[in-house]
């Protein structure tokens, strides 16, 4: 078996040659030439060519393994509280403020949720008053805001406070509707009005007491991984702010690691949880396809949609996933699938568990990336797990198959929005949209029964090992080029290289967490990815919560200490 990347040349265009190519693709009969010529480059002609013998999927093929079930139930409250009492991370040096340390500042009366809300309020104020500006959040109600860590700080005072996550500041992703927000979808013409109900998982969260901070920037639709937002002003790194967040959570990850919040929501399509969580030096979670409910999150890409937190440490992930995870009767997709559990999760003994490593697709990243991302997988080695190599047949297909999914699935959501609002997207997403329009219906079908064989091929890995490493991205944050952030960018070589890994687990639908592993020469942060087989989370954050230990973190260069005694 040969592993065969796709490592695209296709040039990189933004600014005016940008807006040229988008008024070209819009208009027969240059455009007929020009699609083919970018059906072509991204591999997508290659897939017409291709015969396939396996069925239809209409979702991902989710193989339920023994491990997925707990031999008890448990509910959300006592799901969060065996989150909680996961070990604190004790980096040398620089540490997040993590949720813990929120409760235990409350509980100390050491501060308070509304102290909390004031700086967070003066904090957004200030960076967007940086040169650049942070431009996290792209809206925020105050009293809202205030209303809540009021009534938080009540149930302190009374001794009533509910749990590990009462007054625990939360952003929100604006792809999941918050309520008395509107949900713009990172666009400047959607989300006129506010909406009247929570979100499925947001509503969890505010049950359990955490403060909604408000909306967070995010790339436009989701339908890129730079986090370049022309509409809204773009989300900056708080490493380096001159470089990118990544995308399509942008926002949610920038306000985790710029010390806004220690928890934020966010929305993963191709690894756009995971994706940011990297480029910013956090923990970032996608659950299994249908654990967390979808209800509420914007319909952008139907097959390959989830949400998941991202997190200071794996402890505040977990604590998020128990409050969010488990079935919501509005949301067919999460009905009849095994109940979350947490087994194990604080055992940091890992014998016995198998980790496996497809070396060529492991080493084909930047050579800093690969050695932060060797150094986690030997600190697992030493706390008992076992590396196995294995190989994936046709990953080389992973790219153009969800590449022709979610691009389809967007293209179709966006029907009736894009009649009346074509040049009111940003330019790059006049690009994307293009192409995605000039697909066919067999395009699509294809693609699904190409998705069908590469989940067969994975769950054959995973009769191996029980889970699969590889770096999140290949790269670190790239820098933001100047000439992008009016119109975005289409740079097909970069998106390939930063998606290289995350797309699998969301054609196979199966749980895939991010950690930090390190730092590049510039100071920008690496990311380290374990995927698991379906419904074990609890081993991925259990593996994920001994391996962060390995971890010196470094402060970013904007970092708001809200817990700083005043």
């Amino acid at each position: 078996m040969t592993y065969d990347p796709n490592h695209f040349k296709a040039p990189r265009v933004a600014g005016g040659a940008l807006r040229m190519l988008a008024n070209a693709l819009e208009k027969p009969p240059l455009s007929g030439a020009l699609i083919a010529k970018l059906v072509a480059d991204t591999g997508i002609a290659a897939l017409r060519k291709l015969s396939i013998d396996t069925d239809l999927p209409v979702q991902p093929r989710l193989t339920i393994g023994e491990n997925a079930v707990s031999a008890t139930e448990t509910g959300s409250a006592d799901l969060m509280a065996q989150a909680a009492s996961l070990p604190r991370p004790k980096p040398e040096g620089f540490a997040f403020s993590t949720a813990g340390d929120f409760v235990d500042a409350y509980l100390q009366s050491r501060s308070d949720p509304e102290k909390i809300a004031t700086r967070i309020i003066e904090n957004i104020r200030a960076g967007e008053e940086l040169d650049p500006p942070m431009r996290i959040f792209v809206a925020q109600q105050q009293d809202d805001f205030m209303a809540q860590a009021q009534a938080s700080a009540k149930r302190y005072r009374a001794g009533k406070n509910l749990g590990p996550l009462d007054g625990v500041p939360v952003a929100v992703k604006d792809e999941l509707d918050l309520k008395g927000y509107p949900t713009t979808v990172g666009t400047v013409f959607l989300g006129q009005e506010s909406v009247a109900e929570d979100a499925e998982p947001v509503a969890r969260l505010r049950a359990a007491g955490a403060l909604l901070i408000g909306k967070t920037n995010m790339h436009e639709i989701g339908l890129g991984v730079t986090g370049i937002n022309p509409g809204h002003g773009t989300a900056r790194n708080p490493y380096h702010p001159e470089h990118a967040t990544g995308g399509s959570s942008s926002g949610s990850a920038a306000a985790v690691a710029a010390g806004c919040c220690p928890l934020a929501l966010g929305a993963d399509g191709g690894g756009s949880v995971r994706l940011p969580a990297s480029f910013c030096g956090v923990v970032g979670l996608k659950p299994t396809f249908g654990r967390v409910s979808e209800r509420g999150a914007a319909p952008l890409c139907w097959s390959v949609a989830h949400v998941g937190p991202i997190g200071a440490s794996v402890r505040d992930v977990a604590t998020a996933y128990a409050a969010m995870a488990g079935p919501d009767e509005r949301d067919r997709n999460s009905m009849g699938r095994p109940a979350p559990h947490l087994a194990d999760l604080a055992k940091q003994d890992l014998a016995g568990i198998r980790i496996g490593v497809y070396s060529p697709w492991f080493d084909d990243a930047d050579p800093e990336v690969v050695d932060q991302c060797r150094k986690q997988l030997k600190h697992l080695v030493q706390a008992g797990c076992q590396v196995v190599e294995i190989e994936v047949p046709e990953l080389e297909r992973v790219g153009p198959v969800h590449m022709i999914i979610i691009a389809t699935e967007m293209a179709a959501a966006h029907l009736e929005y894009y009649k009346a609002h074509r040049k009111h997207y940003s330019t790059e997403n006049r690009v994307n949209l293009a192409l995605a329009r000039s697909l066919r219906a067999t395009d699509y079908i294809h693609a699904q029964r190409l998705r069908n064989r590469i989940c067969e091929h994975f769950d054959r890995a995973f009769t191996k090992v029980d889970v699969i490493a590889t770096p999140t991205n290949a790269c670190t944050a790239p820098k933001i080029g100047k000439d992008s952030l009016k119109t975005g960018e289409s740079n097909m070589s970069l998106t390939t290289k930063i998606m290289r890994y995350s797309p699998v687990a969301n054609l196979t639908g199966q749980p895939a967490i991010s950690i930090p592993a390190g730092y590049d020469q510039s100071g920008l942060p690496v990311g380290f990815q374990m995927m698991g087989r379906a419904y074990e989370e609890h081993l991925l954050l259990r593996l994920a919560a001994v391996a962060e230990g390995a971890i010196s973190h470094r402060r970013p260069k904007v970092y708001n200490d809200l817990l700083a005694t005043d």
